[in-house]
């Protein structure tokens, strides 16, 4: 492997998803998807337009990165199951990276980052993570709760940035909670106080960068080893475990 590995990166667990070619941390290529049509129709195509924007090829791919979850059941398999097929048929390593951890690290540095994601029925997924220059290191374990247990869990903190789809979603909650409980809301370059993310970024880039820093430090996976992060148990199973 080159001292800079070409990263096919894929990221299924949001609707739109999306795909990036990294060299190292750089960007070569990345696609944003559509929400509105199912990853089973595009992600083949999609990681094809990515190579071919790159002037690259699959058999130039050195490691193959996966955002494992939590996020879409249907999402998750489909990512997961194609980059496990193209790395067993190409006999190359993986690297799976939590999608809440990607989305900590699109935010930038913060001692305090909550990740959130929507998780349906009016839930979320959410971690809370301390993002420096080099390391991410999760300061709880990701859950499935309501926004309202989340502001809850997380109320006594006076510095919180707040990232990912779920925050936008909840993004009203999130300010009423630090007026109602004396926190200073920040805006822009402001690093103190609460404030919320408002830039959605292209997660596959963020998760072709943190597996940059798995494969310094030689934390590779075969494809068989890559296994989904749901957090909770999917829906069919819900209705299963109620009859």
């Amino acid at each position: 492997m080159t001292a800079e590995p070409l990263i096919l990166a894929v990221e299924t667990a949001t609707l739109g998803g999306s795909i990036s070619l990294n060299s190292g941390d750089k960007v070569v290529a990345s696609l944003q998807g559509d929400d509105s049509v199912s990853h089973s129709n595009t992600l083949l195509r999609d990681i094809e337009t990515v190579l071919k924007d790159a002037s690259s090829s699959l058999n130039a791919v050195d490691v193959f990165a996966v955002a494992i979850g939590p996020g879409s059941f249907t999402g998750l398999r489909i990512g997961i199951a194609t980059v496990k097929g193209l790395a067993f048929t190409l006999d190359r390593p993986c690297v799976g990276i939590p999608t809440l951890e990607a989305i900590a690290h699109s935010a930038g540095i913060c001692d305090r980052t909550v990740a959130v994601l929507p998780a349906g029925r009016g839930e979320v997924f959410v971690q809370m993570f301390e993002v420096s220059a080099d390391n991410i290191t999760p300061l709880d374990t990701a859950t499935h709760i309501s926004p309202a247990t989340m502001l809850q869990e997380y109320s006594s903190f006076d510095s919180i940035c707040w990232c990912g789809d779920g925050a936008r979603v909840h993004r009203d909650e999130i300010r009423r909670c630090a007026e109602q409980n004396a926190k200073q809301l920040s805006t822009g370059a402001d690093y103190s106080g609460w404030r919320v993310m408002s830039h959605t970024p292209n997660l596959a880039q963020h998760v072709a960068a943190l597996a940059s820093r798995r494969i310094a430090k030689h934390e590779l996976q075969s494809a068989q080893h890559i296994r989904a992060l749901y957090v909770r148990p999917s829906d069919a199973e819900l209705k299963t475990q109620g009859k």
